[in-house]
């Protein structure tokens, strides 16, 4: 039997990524854990805060509300999804992250499989000014 070290990532020892919007961050990846076949990260949005449109050529992402409410515009179709709710991404689905509530919101957040580079796996189709 091989011995495998525990890989824990607490979300406030990654860096937050601001570049399509709301904060993001991947806890367990490539990158911090080793993974090869997907990965998990947490996302942050405020009030009127949205991750702008994109899709993934090879992955499927599946969301779950852990706090607040967002809605998910899914080929430009709007989904509500509240606390304790899951939403299902498929490949190449246009997707955009709005928290339309009063509250703050967060989402975990799986894709998988990897692309098979990381610069295809993710394709923005609109762009968001990034906050500091």
């Amino acid at each position: 039997m091989s011995e495998t070290a525990d890989r824990v990532v607490a979300a406030h020892s990654v860096p937050a990524d601001r570049r399509r919007g709301a904060e993001l961050r991947v806890l367990l990846g490539p990158k911090t854990v080793g993974s090869t076949s997907g990965f998990m990260g947490v996302a942050a949005l405020l009030p009127g805060e949205r991750i702008a449109e994109h899709y993934h050529p090879y992955s499927e992402e599946f969301l779950y509300v852990t706090r607040g409410a967002i809605t998910v515009d899914l080929d430009d179709r709007p989904v509500p999804l509240a606390a304790g709710e899951a939403l299902f991404v498929p490949v190449n689905v246009r997707h955009r992250l709005r928290n339309t509530g009063d509250e703050p919101a967060e989402v975990v957040f799986h894709l998988g499989p990897l692309a098979p580079r990381p610069e295809l796996g993710h394709v923005d189709t609109e762009v968001v000014e990034a906050t500091p």
